[in-house]
């Protein structure tokens, strides 16, 4: 299934139904009073988290969402039925915008729902209007209008761990090491295309989910490379682990230019807890893996560890850290 995380799309709340205007004609009542009923109220637009669902996807087909009107008013003072409420789908960590941008809901609890649009109330009928001076009103009120608007809805990974890195720092593989994904692992820049989710398994009862956000680039919080469109979904990370590869000449200027597109993003990134990984250390050999265990951060209270998710070293013991970290959250 495609992987779309953005999407605009036009809904609309139901119109109220007419109220009705007429009197009673019963057998020998020839001078029966108003019996014009009210209409029915406009369905709801209703957005409801989907636990089976992880991508905006059916949003690029489909774009238009229209609940029901309420039925107008009838004689015998019969009120019209309400119209349906139009339930929306969407994915856990979806976030609902105007068109300016600004949060109208976040939907980020399992089974949440939000009412986005107001059915139109039905218009009253004549009966309504009857009064000890005004015996045959002759009058009836048209339903309200449903609530329209266009809105955007933007999906946020909901993660325990996100990885982090430069294309090809490993973070695809390390994923599949480390959980059940089975993202797409090539050796060029950008293999990962779209966020993939897995979940980790310390024991019985002991899971957590983790993230792999597709290759930073510097300059992408301006825009570069995959630009923000992917950024978002470090936000909600409650850990970040910083991948940075045993072969780079640079170490530490790489995590120093991670960090702060991250903060550039979003200053708040910068108080996560996070773990520094260098990882492919199969690739190098035994001085360049002692240089790498010198190497200084500048990070307190971070943890550094050095893994090959290929030999499978130390990636146990990062899973642990992982839990640990989020245990003590």
């Amino acid at each position: 299934m495609k992987f779309i995380d953005i999407a605009a799309i036009f809904v609309k709340a139901g119109d109220g139904g007419d109220g009705h205007l007429s009197f009673r004609t019963e057998k020998f009542v020839p001078k029966g009073g108003p019996d014009g009923g009210n209409g029915g109220k406009g369905g709801d637009v209703v957005f409801k988290v989907d636990p089976h669902s992880n991508t905006l996807v059916d949003f690029k087909f489909k774009r238009e969402f229209l609940a029901s009107n309420g039925a107008h008013g009838g004689k015998s003072r019969k009120t019209g039925r309400d119209g349906k409420d139009i339930i929306i789908k969407v994915p856990l960590g979806t976030e609902i915008k105007d068109i300016d941008g600004n949060i109208i809901a976040d939907l980020s609890e399992p089974d949440e729902e939000f009412v986005l649009a107001r059915g139109g109330n039905g218009g009253w009928g004549n009966a309504m209007y009857a009064t000890a001076t005004n015996r045959t009103p002759r009058r009836a009120n048209p339903g309200q209008p449903g609530l329209e608007m266009e809105v955007i809805l933007e999906l946020k990974l909901l993660a325990d761990v996100g990885l982090v890195g430069f294309p090809n720092a490993g973070k695809s593989t390390l994923i599949s090491v480390l959980s059940s994904a089975r993202p797409k692992i090539a050796d060029y820049p950008f293999t990962t295309l779209v966020p993939n989710l897995g979940i980790a398994s310390i024991d019985v009862g002991q899971n957590f989910t983790i993230a792999d956000i597709p290759g930073l680039i510097e300059g992408a919080a301006d825009g570069k490379g995959l630009g923000i469109q992917f950024l978002r979904h470090v936000e909600r990370c409650r850990l970040l682990v910083f991948l940075i590869p045993a072969d780079s000449p640079h170490p530490e200027k790489d995590y120093l230019i991670l960090r702060k597109e991250l903060d550039k993003y979003n200053p708040d990134m910068s108080f996560k807890k996070r773990i520094i990984c260098i990882s492919k250390v199969d690739m190098v050999d035994q001085d360049r893996i002692k240089e790498l265990k010198a190497l200084k951060f500048k990070e307190k209270n971070t943890k550094t560890m050095l893994i090959s998710s290929v030999a499978h070293t130390n990636t146990d013991d990062l899973k642990l850290a992982m839990w640990n970290e989020l245990s003590q959250m």
